[in-house]
């Protein structure tokens, strides 16, 4: 079942913009390889399950996935040839707001080919451009 809030204030939230770089929740943190968005976007609860799954399927149970990214922002949409007026729509997605520089997917306990080979499966259903990143040397 897709992630979403178990509770919220408001159900209804407005678009907004995404401006600026991920100044928090760019580096990796709980594995050592992860997947980092390059540009900014909406990832929906339902893309983010489907990277799981397929991160799941490719390490085949032998490493640890990490989510890090969570779909707190509700996206509205009105039925088709409905005529102006009558209030905003309903919540027909909840999706994940994504700034340059976010990890979206963490790796642990795999070799880096197969991390490589899993996160470039995970990046193809992303629908923003992702790059590979590995964890810095901590002295």
């Amino acid at each position: 079942m897709a992630m979403m809030p178990k509770r919220v204030k408001f159900r209804k939230s407005q678009k907004g913009r995404v401006k600026g770089n991920a100044t928090r929740g760019n580096y990796v943190a709980f594995g050592e390889f992860g997947l980092q968005s390059l540009e900014p976007g909406k990832v929906s609860a339902q893309t983010i399950e489907a990277g799981r799954v397929v991160a799941s399927q490719s390490t085949k149970g032998g490493g640890k996935v990490y989510i890090r990214i969570f779909p707190h922002k509700s996206v509205t949409s009105i039925p088709a040839e409905t005529r102006m007026g009558k209030g905003k729509g309903e919540v027909e997605f909840w999706a994940a707001v994504v700034k340059p520089g976010t990890i979206l997917f963490e790796l642990a306990g795999v070799s880096e080919e197969v991390a490589r080979a899993t996160l470039a499966r995970v990046a193809y259903k992303m629908p923003v451009a992702c790059r590979f990143v590995m964890r810095r040397p901590t002295l």
